[in-house]
């Protein structure tokens, strides 16, 4: 058997982060969420700003893209990257930075960032994600952000926009679609330790 690889994807107030965060305790493997974002920016000469503007986003302004475009770094900058939008820079470091990851590390746990597209040609890989009905996810957000429910929704739109713009920019698959995906998991009724069982049961499975 290799190494055991799970990427997360997940909506707003899901819990998808927390199910990522339990899996790797019970495992003693490593989580890369932000760290992902530190690592990528060390390795490619962007500096770490970059890639938390950048974070999950399909498109910037066009000015933005301009202004940045001037910052020099690594070889994301010589050709064949000269005329790329720095979204794309971005996101094809984030891209090396996940097969690198996948490639040393014993196992791990990647949340977010497109890793399972990343990583599709990866056997060892197990991509699932993670969702909650919305007036569940409201009012976690709302407790979690210390926001009225109002704003917690409105929140929770523009994330979940953001990131299905963003997966379904760069992949080939849509966000959230269970065909995307090995395993999805509904958090309305059930906690993040139920979760953690569900992946261990079915990646036991998938070794027999």
């Amino acid at each position: 058997m290799g190494n055991q690889i799970y990427t997360i994807g997940r909506e707003l107030g899901s819990g998808g982060y927390t199910v990522g965060k339990k899996l790797a305790e019970r495992l003693g493997i490593k989580l890369y969420d932000k760290e992902l974002l530190t690592q990528a920016a060390k390795e490619s000469g962007f500096c770490e700003e970059i890639f938390e503007n950048q974070d999950e986003k399909p498109t910037n302004s066009f000015l933005y893209s301009l202004v940045m475009d001037t910052y020099s770094g690594g070889n994301y900058f010589s050709a064949p990257f000269l005329d790329m939008p720095l979204n794309q820079k971005v996101f094809l470091a984030q891209f090396d930075t996940i097969k690198k990851i996948a490639e040393q590390e014993e196992s791990c746990v990647i949340v977010g960032r497109c890793a399972d597209y990343a990583l599709a040609s990866n056997p060892d890989c197990l991509n699932i994600f993670v969702h909650a009905d919305m007036d569940v996810r409201i009012k976690r957000i709302s407790k979690r952000e210390n926001i009225t429910e109002n704003k917690a929704k409105d929140m929770i739109q523009k994330k979940d926009k953001q990131r299905s713009s963003y997966y379904n920019y760069y992949t080939s698959k849509k966000w959230g679609d269970a065909r995307s995906y090995d395993l999805t998991l509904n958090t309305t009724k059930i906690s993040p330790e139920e979760c953690v069982n569900i992946i261990l049961a079915y990646r036991e499975k998938m070794n027999h």
